[in-house]
């Protein structure tokens, strides 16, 4: 199989002090598409991403069927800052199991891991004209239907046409001088961009140090979930759970947040909007804002302390996270201590 990479040894994590900041960062850029229909307008888009300086990286050949390809993709896509779908008029080989193209199977995955994301789509007179000049084989005769569902999938998200190679290359450049700003994006360093050591070593310690008070914060919430388990929770065990979450914060889009950047903590985050996470939320491509912020940033991290679960959901696509009887039972805790401070205590005087 053809593997599209270029690697550069260096140093590769999460940017947060103001020198690494202003580093040239390195977007790794994974490629999926169709292979034989578009090897053009794959090479030109290989080629505007290592003009703009950045690393692609594409699986366009491998062994249908083959599971561990499959997990292969996968980890490269994990691995990569960018996924970029380049989509023909092709729908590529059906995986047997799910009886979805290899290519909408990697497009999925991506935006279910809420990877950072764009799309170009042919538009429909250049693919005609493809077809007119070069052949039936560069469009859909086998599965019209799923390949019309799928683009209809891709226009709903962020995504462009082309009608020839100058269009990709346009689209690349203009996405990547955007995403270079994003600063959520982790990229590769080269080490001789790296001139302050002392930083890069502050860096790291800082991270040791966070790495460590997660490792004891799970370690506590394993504890507790063992316990609930067994013997059920007490009062003592659901302060300490209260204590925990309530140290993590979390991010608030702006959009969701008035128009302001915030952050909240991810206890209050749980009580306030417990009766929308108690119903479950949904990673599928219906999903607003809300339930997309809650699914992809609020229920892994109560899932971590054992208070949601995620599970697939029968017949459709997407999955779907929910509130286990944990926590159930802390947002029952925390509602009679709400109560609580709300009903006054009665003195002999009130009684009599």
């Amino acid at each position: 199989m053809l593997r599209i990479a270029v690697v550069n040894l260096g140093v590769r994590f999460q940017h947060q002090q103001s020198g690494i900041h202003s580093m040239k960062r390195k977007l790794q850029v994974f490629i999926s598409s169709t292979f034989s229909d578009l090897i053009e307008e794959r090479q030109a888009a290989v080629a505007a991403i290592l003009k703009a300086g950045h690393i692609p990286a594409g699986m366009e050949l491998f062994t249908a069927g083959d599971k561990s390809q499959m997990q292969t993709i996968e980890r490269w896509i994990d691995e990569s800052d960018v996924y970029m779908l380049i989509l023909g008029g092709r729908y590529g080989t059906i995986e047997k199991i799910s009886g979805i193209s290899y290519t909408e199977l990697e497009y999925d995955y991506a935006k279910q891991n809420g990877k950072t994301m764009f799309a170009v789509v042919t538009a429909e007179d250049a693919l005609n004209e493809k077809v007119k000049n070069k052949g039936v084989n560069f469009m859909e005769r086998e599965n019209p239907k799923e390949l019309k569902i799928f683009r209809e999938k891709v226009l709903s998200n962020i995504s462009s046409f082309f009608s020839d190679g100058k269009d990709i290359r346009l689209c690349v450049h203009e996405s990547l001088a955007d995403l270079s700003e994003n600063r959520d994006l982790k990229g590769w360093i080269s080490a001789e961009e790296i001139e302050d050591h002392k930083t890069l070593q502050l860096e790291i310690k800082r991270l040791r140090d966070e790495n460590s008070a997660l490792k004891e914060s799970l370690e506590q919430a394993e504890k507790l979930r063992s316990k609930a388990s067994l013997h059920g929770v007490n009062a003592e065990d659901f302060e300490q759970l209260i204590s925990i979450l309530g140290a993590i914060q979390i991010n608030i889009p702006v959009s969701l947040a008035n128009g302001k950047e915030t952050t909240r903590d991810l206890l209050s985050l749980f009580y306030r909007n417990k009766d929308y996470i108690l119903t479950g939320v949904t990673n599928s491509n219906t999903a607003d804002e809300m339930e997309e912020f809650t699914y992809h940033n609020i229920c892994p991290k109560l899932q971590t302390h054992g208070l949601a679960d995620n599970e697939k959901v029968v017949g459709v696509r997407y999955r779907r996270s929910y509130v286990t009887k944990l926590g159930i039972s802390l947002l029952s805790y925390l509602e009679r201590k709400e109560l609580q401070k709300q009903i006054p205590t009665l003195t002999v005087e009130d009684e009599t």
